[in-house]
């Protein structure tokens, strides 16, 4: 696909009585303003007609066939692009829809008069390929357009240039064409020519609009004393000012120039400056912005006349006057939890700058609208116009506070299993709402669990208190076991217990060591003050081994502990499981004999029964 075209040298060979070839091109020095636009009008309703002799093609008020056009502001037509027209700000602007004939050959044609002779003029127009790359199966026929300009005897082509091909792509694209020309002596008309090079068929479908004239000139810089080409921006308080200014033509297409100076308020309403008529300016004092340029002619008959001159580049004086002072967007109140700043308002091509101060003080910020802070305090914005810096007699104080948020501190609680528990929000002066629904600064629960309270404070600013309520169980006694004289309470849950044997000094660890046999009271408490457990057992030290030699040391088999009961029975056996003896005598104590005869050195077992409680377990007989 070819490139859109942006600038091309200008060719042009001046010979008196002879034509003047071009290639496809924009004018490379100034122009100036359009002598003949043509931009089909506006409208919703198709039409009207081109004039007779316009166009070989015929008109269609609706759907244009091969061969046809149509002017309207909507190319909804077939598989077409739907693409507005080109001319800038135009509401419903039409264009001129080409859907071109199976024959090349010329569709447009128009005459532009009022010329001057001798002048160099660039003809410029903008076309779009219609047809998406999409259609015809990928093959579309490329549109591919010819321009020429004819004096105005039709015999002498004064420039001619073709777009090449013009593929089919996936979106409209608006691209300019142009060629620079220049007009034969006593010729003031010339004509344009539009030629179709392709065939039609499938594709080839064209969009034209905005064709422009404008003379073409040298390019024509206009400097100051200093060199410089503008003056952007002088405070009022700086004016008035003068310039000298001095018009540079680059002599590449005029040998002679004729000037006339004007001055703008705006850059569109321009007015000629009486007298001034050299390549040199000295403005008067300038209070307020503006703009000079100069007309251009290579004979000084041609300033009069708009469709014979150039204009040079534009020399532009903006002053500024001192802007307001910012409009306050208002003072910022917010929680801590967030972050912010403060704003003011001004007109665009103005901007702030922010201090901290009514007047002098430090430049916080510059250039911005806004200024973020997290630190409370009154902040003041000054106006600066963007272009000259020219800043307001005075600035606007704009205030942020940061309001403190509640004080929670999140907790765990311990819930004595079966009781409950009260939680507390522990922040006066709030509103609150806890993640049971309830509204209170307290709620009672039962039940372990995580639970919320959002505590909002007379700042309307919320935090969130989390309290994890754990569940605390009381002992459960498993078991005593016992380990000759140490013993072992075992409960069937863990937990944070502690024991004791006399109910006031407790310890962390569940063994008692080196304990003598007999009745004891337990009791076991969890730390947090859930509960206690006390329970009496029975810790019976049975000998290890006992020596039947009298000596008179340990020479009977008797538990100790078991003399506290009344009520138990002791049997022994031995290895064969046959009982040796048995005796619910408190005082009893075994001599290791059976029948009044000694035993043989061996393990025996024993079992002991004292209520409901039974023991079992073995010892043995030493000799």
């Amino acid at each position: 696909m070819q490139s859109k075209i942006y600038i091309f040298s200008i060719w042009f060979l001046c010979i008196a009585g002879q034509q003047l070839n071009a290639q496809l091109g924009f004018c490379s020095g100034n122009s100036g303003d359009p002598i003949f636009l043509e931009t089909f009008g506006t409208g919703t309703t198709n039409g009207p007609a081109l004039s007779a002799g316009t166009t070989t093609y015929s008109y269609s008020n609706g759907l244009p066939m091969d061969g046809s056009y149509t002017i309207s502001s909507t190319s909804n037509y077939y598989d077409w692009f739907d693409t507005d027209d080109h001319t800038p700000g135009d509401t419903n602007g039409k264009m001129l829809l080409v859907n071109a004939s199976y024959t090349a050959g010329e569709f447009f044609r128009r005459t532009i008069s009022g010329l001057c002779e001798n002048t160099s003029y660039e003809f410029s127009s903008w076309l779009v390929n219609l047809h998406p790359q999409s259609g015809c199966e990928g093959n579309g026929i490329p549109v591919n357009v010819k321009f020429q300009i004819w004096d105005n005897t039709d015999t002498n082509l004064l420039a001619s240039g073709d777009t090449g091909n013009i593929f089919d792509k996936t979106y409209a694209d608006w691209e300019q064409y142009g060629l620079v020309f220049q007009t034969l002596s006593g010729q003031t008309s010339v004509i344009l020519k539009m030629i179709n090079n392709g065939a039609g068929g499938c594709g080839n479908d064209l969009a034209i609009d905005d064709i422009t004239f404008k003379t073409c000139g040298d390019r024509i810089t206009l400097t100051d004393a200093q060199n410089n080409t503008e003056i952007y921006g002088i405070c009022e308080e700086n004016a008035p000012t003068s310039v000298e200014l001095t018009a540079n033509p680059d002599f590449s297409v005029y040998n002679t120039h004729a000037y006339q100076w004007q001055e703008s308020p705006d850059g569109t309403n321009w007015t000629d400056i009486p007298g001034e008529t050299n390549a040199t300016f000295s403005s008067p004092l300038i209070y307020g912005t503006t703009l000079f340029r100069v007309k251009v002619a290579e004979d000084a008959i041609n300033l009069t006349n708009s469709k014979c001159i150039t204009v040079s580049d534009i020399y532009s004086v903006v002053v500024e006057g001192k802007p307001d002072a910012p409009i306050s967007l208002g003072d910022i109140s917010l929680c801590a939890n967030f972050t912010g700043g403060v704003a003011a308002s001004v007109p665009d091509g103005i901007t702030i700058n922010w201090y901290d101060a009514p007047t002098g003080g430090t430049l916080l910020q510059a250039g911005s609208r806004s200024y973020d802070t997290t630190i409370n305090g009154t902040y003041y914005a000054e106006a600066v116009t963007e272009i000259a810096g020219c800043f307001s007699d005075s600035r606007t104080a704009v205030s942020i506070m940061y309001n403190p948020l509640p004080e929670v501190e999140d907790e765990e609680l311990l819930l004595c299993k079966g009781k409950a528990i009260e939680l507390f929000a522990d922040v006066s002066n709030a509103s609150y709402l806890w993640s049971t629904g309830e509204i209170t600064p307290e709620i009672t629960v039962d039940e372990p669990g995580t639970y919320t309270v959002k505590v909002t404070n007379i700042y309307n600013c919320s935090e969130t208190k989390t309290i994890e309520v754990v569940q605390v169980d009381i002992p459960v006694i498993d078991d005593v076991v016992s380990d000759h004289r140490d013993f072992t309470i075992v409960t069937l849950n863990s937990g944070n217990f502690e024991y004791s044997l006399d109910g006031f000094t407790f310890q962390d660890s569940p063994l008692f060591e080196n304990m003598r046999g007999g009745t004891y009271t337990a009791y076991i408490r969890e730390k947090n003050y859930c509960g206690i457990v006390v329970f009496s057992f029975i810790h019976l030290v049975v000998p290890r081994f006992f020596t039947p030699n009298g000596d008179g040391v340990n020479d009977n088999f008797i538990p100790e502990g078991i003399d506290a009961f009344e009520d138990y029975e002791i049997r022994i056996f031995d290895r064969a499981a046959k009982l040796i003896s048995q005796s619910n005598n408190t005082n009893y104590g075994w001599d290791g004999k059976f029948n009044s005869k000694p035993l043989p050195a061996s393990d025996y077992w024993y079992t002991i029964k004292i209520g409901e409680n039974l023991f079992k377990g073995h010892f043995t007989l030493k000799r």
